[in-house]
Order: C-alpha cells, then structure tokens, then sequence
C-alpha cells in the first residue's frame, strides 16, 4: 500500500472516505424512515440508537477489523483537542450570543470576558482559568431564527428588578418549569393588569426557585387554576417556607472559664 496525499480543499480526491459516509447516512436515514420518526427523548437516546446502527455495520466486517487492529498503534496518552476556542463579551442582558444562539449566564458576569469551548453538545464556559458552568449547546432553526438556551436560575434576579420584561421576552417559554406556571401566566395576563400580572408571576418563579418547590407549587396552581383563583402570594410564602424539623440542629458545650487572682 502506498500512502499518497489529498491537496487541500479539493473534496473530489477523498473520494475513498466521503464515499463511505455517503453509505453511512443513507444507512441512517433508511433506520430513521423504519422507525417512523426523528424525534427522540434525549441526546442520549439518539446515541444509543446510532451505536446500535454502527454496530450492527461493523458486526458484518468484523474479521476484516480484526485484522486491522492487530496494525493499530495505541492511542494517544492525552486527549486531542475536540473544540472551538472563542473569546465573549457578556453585556449588560446577561447573556451573549454564539453561533446564532443566544446563552443566559449569571447577572455577576456581565461585561466580563468569557473563554468559551464550543465542543459538539456543550460549551465549557470559563473565567480566565476557573470553569464557571457548563451549557448545553443550542443550534439555530433553519430560518435564520436566532434560538435561546435559558437557565431560569441565571436570570430570576435580573428580571425581579425589572418584572416588566416578562411579557415581551422571546424567550418566556423556557422559563416556566412546568405546564401549570405557564397556564398561570397566561390567566394573570387575562384578569389583571399587566403592571400587576409580570410581578406576580415573576415572585412565583422566584419562590419555586429560592424554595426549592417548582413540582409543589405546580401542584397549587394547577389546583388553583382548576378552581378559578388567582395565586394569594401572601399566603403561598409561608406555606411554602422550610420546615424548621428539617434544619440542622447544632450544639455547643460552654467552658466554664477559669478564674485567676493576680496578686
């Protein structure tokens, strides 16, 4: 076998490998029209599917692998570099937008300068050399539309102080936790006025969020939806505080202090 080299940018002259991938793709669109849709629960659901499809392939070819890998050399002792590297300005809402895809990151962070890894489902987001989080990667629509990757958590506190946001935001959806917060923004928006209906439902996003409660409060408004009442936040506060049996007991043992006489 004698190794030649491709020239750069002519696809044409990768006939051998991009011939291959075309075999594999109509593979997976056949398994795809078989099972009857694309839509999968999860990432990771996709995956497994496509292991099982690459495994059953490689089951038919698998002496000829046999034999290759006894050749393979061992792997390289560190990790190549699977990502795009790129440097962001977080302006003042609390987010920046990347490949078409805007990210919410904490209010703390704006106007700093972020080093992002854009790895195929995540992006490793830094500050100078301390990872802060990990996001998971959003791709933009076909339409050219721009799409949102919201962490409610990241902007509760900005929107507390300015409740009026709510109604204009794009990206309001992702900010409820489950169906019964958004069938409850709908319905203050309907009776109340707006000046009234943004601040209430942004404080009962912030109680899910501080309490820890979201499936316990859609439990209440669902059963208050069901029943026609507006949410009464004055008593939802301390139905939804800790429960004082739950806190940490803590004990201290006082030395009784030695008396000295100086003379």
């Amino acid at each position: 076998m004698t190794p030649s080299r491709n020239a750069r940018g002519v696809a044409h002259e990768n006939g051998s490998v991009e011939s291959a991938h075309g075999h594999l793709k109509k593979t997976i669109c056949d398994a795809l029209l078989i099972r009857g849709g694309t839509a999968f629960d999860d990432l990771a659901a996709y995956r497994r599917f496509i292991d099982e499809l690459i495994a059953a392939k490689n089951r038919r070819a698998a002496a000829r692998i046999d034999t290759e890998r006894a050749h393979l050399q061992q792997l390289p002792v560190r990790r190549t570099c699977d990502y795009e590297e790129v440097i962001v300005t977080v302006p003042s809402i609390s987010g920046f937008t990347l490949r078409k895809v805007f990210y919410a990151v904490p209010s703390r962070l704006i106007r700093h300068r972020l080093r992002v890894r854009l790895c195929d489902d995540r992006l490793d987001v830094f500050l100078g050399t301390t990872k802060l989080m990990v996001l998971v990667r959003g791709r933009s629509a076909g339409n050219g539309k721009h799409a949102h990757v919201v962490d409610r958590r990241h902007v509760i506190h900005s929107l507390r102080r300015k409740p009026m946001a709510l109604i204009d935001m794009v990206y309001r959806e992702q900010m409820f936790p489950r169906e019964a917060y958004r069938r409850m923004c709908d319905r203050l928006l309907e009776q109340l006025p707006d000046r009234i209906a943004c601040p209430t439902m942004v404080e009962l996003l912030a109680l899910a969020r501080e309490r820890a409660c979201e499936a316990e409060l859609a439990n209440v408004l669902a059963t208050d939806l069901d029943a026609g009442r507006l949410p009464d936040m004055a008593a939802l506060r301390p139905r939804l505080a800790p429960d004082p049996r739950h806190f940490p007991r803590s004990s201290s043992r006082w030395h009784r202090l030695a008396r000295t006489i100086s003379c």
